[in-house]
């Protein structure tokens, strides 16, 4: 070989031992970048366990609250009642001591004792009568039974209460039977 041959041969040599460096350098650079992405990618399957047990705990603790809230409710409906209830047992006491006395005077004051509690007891409930009698006739409280003509009353009044209505706060439980006044 010329040294122009060998030259040529060292040249190319140095050539490929720099391009075999730079191609290490590159692999190792590259190995680096793939071992960070792998501890990156380690990291965010292992967050993504934790937020999916978090998710699952979040859900069971949730169906649990609907369980027992759905109980508190069952409860709430079921036992509702039980105030009024309580207050009623007094005057269901009253009518059976009313009910044992001989004397007609003292039945009939049991018996208005026993209507006042009663109407105590609804009136702090939120119940109250419907006035009817003299009131302008009116659909969403009354229920007009018959019409009569009556020089009396003026048209469209009520002449007669035969059954009294009741309104629980404002709403009404039960219309008032009435006489109407049609000219």
């Amino acid at each position: 070989m010329t040294d122009e041959n060998k030259s040529e041969t060292e040249v190319k040599n140095i050539d490929f031992e720099e391009k075999i460096e730079e191609l290490e350098k590159e692999l190792t650079q590259k190995n680096e970048e793939i071992e960070k992405l792998q501890k990156d990618l380690e990291k965010s399957e292992s967050e993504t366990q934790e937020y999916i047990a978090l998710s699952q705990r979040l859900q069971a603790d949730f169906e649990n609250f609907k369980k027992i809230q759905d109980k508190r409710n069952k409860d709430l409906v079921k036992f509702a009642n039980e105030n009024v209830i309580k207050e009623f047992l007094d005057c269901y006491e009253d009518f059976g001591r009313a009910l044992e006395t001989e004397n007609d005077e003292d039945l009939r004051k049991g018996i208005e004792l026993i209507y006042n509690k009663f109407s105590d007891v609804l009136a702090k409930e939120g119940v109250s009568e419907i006035p009817a009698k003299g009131e302008k006739f009116d659909l969403n409280k009354h229920e007009a039974l018959m019409v009569q003509e009556s020089d009396d009353v003026e048209n469209g009044y009520v002449i007669e209460e035969l059954m009294k209505g009741y309104m629980y706060k404002d709403k009404v439980l039960k219309y008032s039977k009435v006489i109407v006044c049609k000219k």
